[in-house]
């Protein structure tokens, strides 16, 4: 029997978003989408399930979008991808509707659904902008006006995901065939009894694997509105949580909790917590797993090669730093700028593969697609190294390395420094234009208790920890960080105020 979804604390029939799901797929089909794409612009809610599951069974694939993104960009994903039905939030495309090109707004079926009232009170959404529009199709009669679907289409198993990238537009990341992964890492955690909490956004690769994954095989999903440590805790109590994905940044919020609330709630349940998106400091995670027991699992992967890698607790607490082994489906090299194989303990370029996951094509990018392969191994700018045992070390993305009188300095290196110091509790490390040097150190840090961190302590601190050569020049101290939804601080934000003033960018 398949397991409840919960939505803000509300159950939802799994049978009735089933049917709701199946009358959609009709609907889908009625408007006779060109692209068979169907384009899902909300925050996490239960439709975004629904809608999901609409596609796969009308035989088309699922396009999240990062609900984050200004109209301009939204404009260029659904350009690109020649989409022309989207399923969207009543708020999210009032911000949207007007910037779009003629041509396009002309083109699109836009089926909105009425903002939650529980997301607008978690996002501080205005109610009149929540209701539907009456230019569009309305969700719901939508779906109330048409028959279940009688025959599903072949379902396609990968959504198209765009990469937000570094630099430029985001790419398309298209699957080209529908092969399903081998049950190799968190793969292997998809069971009938799974009861999985997920309050990161459903637009990103591993979020909607873990929301569509659970679904499909019968699992219990319990899905808030919007992320908050101490709720995630009362609801893994509450739901018996066996599983859940989070991000670092996810970790440590839960960490900054007082120890009252740390030993309120039962969390005894948890067996596997997936973690990934960005590097996980080695004394957090440590902390994480003697709060909540070896059920802390990390990876190393991306849109374009899902997991590549898999630690355990165990081997966490063994290798500390490292995100795993390659799992038994997929091979990892390291690489030098010549292409020519790294040995053991020297840091080079990420590369590698699956085996059980198709290959892909970045959507009308096919030269993009070229460049980023040696072989059939693919990187995504990741820099790192195995040990003689094969576990694999991140070092820095390559895009993010700072280059200072020749030298390479990686910024993870400097904020792992820096995350050591007792009342640092975020922060991060960049390059700056500097006359003499190229590029110089620059450090922007958060502070635990709001108050301002004493320089020359800080400067004394990482004169103790660091080699001078990465000790960073300017250090600025403030409360708050540009983020993104999963919680990463968007460093281009914090670095263009300082390129701007130069006539270069690197």
């Amino acid at each position: 029997m398949a397991g409840d979804v919960f939505f803000a604390g509300q159950r939802f029939d799994p049978s009735s978003i089933t049917m709701d799901a199946a009358r959609a797929a009709t609907g889908f089909l009625d408007l006779e989408s060109k692209s068979q794409r169907i384009a899902l612009f909300m925050r996490n809610d239960v439709t975004f399930l629904t809608a999901s599951e609409a596609a796969r069974l009308a035989g088309a694939t699922a396009l999240p979008i990062n609900w984050h993104l200004k109209a301009d960009d939204v404009a260029y994903i659904l350009e690109d991808s020649k989409t022309d039905i989207i399923v969207a939030h009543a708020d999210l495309w009032r911000g949207v509707d007007a910037h779009l090109p003629e041509a396009l707004a002309k083109r699109l079926s836009v089926l909105i659904v009425p903002t939650p009232q529980c997301v607008c009170d978690a996002f501080a959404v205005e109610p009149s902008l929540a209701a539907p529009l009456p230019e569009a199709y309305d969700w719901n009669a939508f779906v109330r006006q048409h028959s279940p679907i009688k025959e599903a289409r072949n379902a396609q198993h990968y959504p198209l995901l765009y990469t937000s990238g570094t630099t430029g537009r985001p790419k398309g990341v298209q699957r080209l065939d529908a092969t399903r992964p081998e049950p190799v890492a968190y793969d292997a955690f998809f069971e009938p009894n799974m009861r999985t909490h997920l309050s990161a956004p459903f637009y990103h690769s591993a979020p909607n694997r873990f929301l569509q994954g659970t679904f499909q095989v019968g699992g219990t999903l319990v899905l808030p509105e919007r992320f908050n440590a101490e709720t995630t805790l009362r609801d893994i109590e509450k739901h018996r949580i066996t599983t859940s994905f989070m991000v670092p940044a996810m970790l440590q919020r839960f960490a900054r909790l007082s120890d009252e609330v740390k030993s309120a709630y039962d969390l005894s349940s948890l067996r596997h917590v997936v973690i990934a998106g960005a590097p996980c400091p080695v004394e957090l995670k440590a902390a994480i797993m003697d709060w909540w027991g070896p059920v802390i699992f990390e990876y190393y992967g991306s849109t374009e090669t899902s997991a590549l890698t898999f630690a355990s607790s165990q081997e966490a607490r063994a290798r500390p730093g490292t995100v795993g082994r390659a799992v038994d489906t997929a091979h990892v090299a390291i690489l030098d700028e010549k292409k020519a194989p790294c040995a053991p303990g020297v840091t080079g370029e990420i590369y590698g593969r699956r085996r059980d996951i198709p290959d892909f094509t970045y959507l009308n990018k096919p030269d993009a697609r070229a460049e980023a392969g040696v072989g059939d191994l693919v990187s995504v700018g990741d820099i790192g190294y195995l040990d003689e045992d094969g576990f694999l070390f991140l070092s820095d993305r390559k895009t993010d390395m700072i280059i200072a009188n020749g030298v390479n300095i990686y910024p993870a290196q400097v904020e792992a420094a820096l995350m050591k110091h007792a009342n640092v509790a975020d922060c991060a490390v960049f390059g700056i234009p500097d006359a003499s040097a190229g590029e110089a150190v620059a450090a922007v840090v958060q502070s635990v208790d709001g108050e301002p961190i004493d320089a020359n302590e800080l400067a004394a601190f990482l004169g103790r920890n660091l080699a001078s050569y990465m000790l960073p020049r300017h250090v600025e101290q403030r409360q708050d960080f540009p983020r993104d939804a999963a919680g990463k601080i968007k460093k281009r934000d914090l670095r263009e105020p300082f390129w701007e003033k130069a006539s270069r960018s690197i």
